[in-house]
């Protein structure tokens, strides 16, 4: 990724589902992860997101919790990356290298991008329709799992205000059925 750059970046089924636990989880999913974290500078979430993660990864990272390799080294690359959460009602986290963002949203998103190294890798789908509505996503990096769940929630489940025209930047099958679908805005 490039200091500078947005990316947005989540698992999804094919029929648009994000629910963290209806994607394929293994060896080869968790590995491509840990190599997207290498490539980025920073991790955003928003609050929720933030706690679902803190309540579980701390501990594989820290060999509390017996995982395989690939789980427990994306464990301790996602607690090792500087880690950057929006949150209104939370000012405390206190997460390994964790840091509340503070301040308007747009001016404090692309300063963070514009000064870490790799950019910055949004990964929750609330905060990135909200960023998307302030035209500050700039790369979209979808993992397609070959399901459908018939659920929610959904990928933009809240609404842009208009269609994004996106460009393919490369499509990427991994052995397990997923693709990677990697994209930036066109025009």
């Amino acid at each position: 990724m490039r200091s500078g750059t947005v990316t947005f970046s989540i698992n999804v089924t094919l029929d648009g589902c994000v629910d963290h636990e209806e994607g394929i989880a293994d060896d080869e999913t968790h590995a491509f992860f840990t190599r997207l974290l290498d490539d980025c500078g920073a991790m955003l979430w928003g609050r929720v997101t933030y706690e679902m993660m803190e309540s579980y990864w701390p501990s594989v990272a820290r060999g509390e919790v017996d995982a395989p390799p690939a789980l427990a080294d994306w464990a301790r690359t996602l607690d090792a990356k500087p880690k950057y959460v929006v949150s209104s009602t939370r000012s405390d986290f206190p997460w390994t290298n964790s840091h509340h963002l503070v301040g308007d949203l747009r001016t404090a998103v692309r300063r963070l991008a514009n000064t870490v190294a790799g950019g910055v890798l949004v990964g929750s789908g609330a905060l990135a329709t909200e960023l998307d509505r302030l035209d500050l996503i700039d790369e979209y990096m979808f993992l397609v799992h070959p399901r459908i769940t018939g659920h929610g929630p959904t990928l933009y489940q809240g609404g842009l205000p208009s269609t994004r025209r996106l460009e393919l930047i490369s499509a990427d099958p991994l052995a397990n059925g997923a693709v990677v679908m990697r994209y930036r805005r066109a025009g």
